[in-house]
């Protein structure tokens, strides 16, 4: 059978905030475009202009007030039903692209579902230990916030089986499936967009002259930018934080005046924010980290935790430095240690890496592994 006699549907969790996963969808969009898209909830005065055109249906979560549908951790018992109630029947290939719910999907025996995941629930799973904590914080009982954890990681465990096919994003997601699944899977990694016309424009300084390094993030607890913010407050040096989440307002109360946000910013924006930065910083333990390989395609060094998919990404000394542990005195140390030997980074060397996680090798790939399925 053909790719192209196929009936195609796409689904992804949330619609509701744009950052790496969303990226992935795009390109997926860009290979499948009249494939219609799936998606919990859908928020339409915040997508680009990429989605705004695209068939999407919503589960029954849309139909809840905004005030609620705005505080998406009220509506967690009810994200397992969500994606079992779309009706899929008509579809001979869907593709699911999950870090949590969307995998959970109920196809008829002869559709194909093959889930690319972004992660494992981690609150659930590896993250549990944060997540009791933060309950804890807010006046949830230990008791209750455990049976809410078990009852979810029963369901993640029967989702994961959903699927005939499971692609991870990168080989640690890959040994996290494995490990809390039980299930194989094979590594395709996302698409990088190189965003860059291969020449660097010129931003508005935002330090009168001055080069700065970056973050690029949700800002989210787990994303660890506080830490970033920390160091930056005794480093005193230059630090740009794009991004928007539900830290924004505690994030921007604890910064120095060396510290700027530039909030949510759109794809075209980007190549200038990149280019301009002296190095990109990335705290968090992650399952890839599209955005340190954004940096690296504009020649920009990467300084991240050696933790994560960034250990598949950066290549210490050549296209950035690793800190062991997301503190503030590791960052210093990574970012002093950056500063000593920055003259000897390959800009060129660090764009050419990039590549390697180019969005044409991802649809390649992609494009292979569904033509040897559909063709077995």
């Amino acid at each position: 059978m053909n790719k192209k006699d196929l009936k195609i549907a796409l689904a992804h969790d949330f619609l509701v905030e744009f950052g790496g996963a969303e990226r992935v969808l795009k390109v997926l969009c860009e290979m499948f475009p009249d494939a219609p898209i799936y998606s919990l909830l859908y928020d339409k005065e915040k997508a680009p202009e990429w989605l705004k055109n695209k068939k999407i249906h919503t589960s029954f979560l849309q139909k809840f007030p905004k005030f609620l549908r705005q505080r998406k951790k009220w509506l967690l018992p009810f994200f397992p039903v969500a994606p079992e109630t779309f009706d899929l029947r008509d579809f001979d290939l869907v593709i699911s692209s999950s870090g949590a719910w969307s995998k959970g999907i109920i196809t008829r025996l002869n559709t194909i579902h093959i889930a690319y995941l972004h992660s494992p629930i981690r609150f659930a799973w590896d993250m549990n230990g944060e997540y009791l904590d933060q309950q804890k914080k807010c006046g949830i009982t230990n008791f209750f916030a455990r049976a809410v954890l078990n009852y979810i990681r029963v369901w993640d465990k029967a989702a994961a089986d959903r699927p005939e096919y499971i692609i991870s994003n990168s080989k640690y997601t890959q040994a996290r499936i494995k490990k809390y699944y039980g299930r194989e899977s094979e590594v395709i990694y996302p698409p990088v967009e190189i965003l860059s016309s291969g020449r660097d424009e010129a931003m508005p300084r935002l330090y009168s002259g001055d080069k700065y390094f970056l973050v690029i993030s949700r800002l989210s607890p787990y994303k660890k930018v506080d830490v970033v913010i920390e160091a930056f407050n005794k480093l005193k040096l230059p630090l740009v934080i794009v991004g928007s989440g539900g830290q924004e307002k505690y994030l921007k109360s604890i910064a120095g005046e060396t510290i700027k946000f530039l909030g949510f910013q759109p794809d075209e924006k980007l190549p200038e924010i990149y280019a301009n930065a002296r190095a990109f910083i990335f705290p968090c333990v992650d399952d890839f980290g599209v955005a340190p390989a954004e940096a690296m395609s504009f020649g920009v060094p990467v300084l991240a935790v050696r933790k994560g998919g960034a250990r598949e990404i950066v290549l210490e000394g050549k296209t950035g430095e690793f800190f062991e542990n997301a503190t503030p005195e590791n960052i210093i140390g990574s970012v002093n240690k950056f500063i000593e030997k920055e003259k000897q980074y390959d800009k060129e060397f660090i764009k050419f890496r990039a590549g390697e996680f180019s969005k044409e090798r991802f649809k390649k790939e992609l494009g292979e592994y569904i033509d040897n399925i559909i063709n077995f």
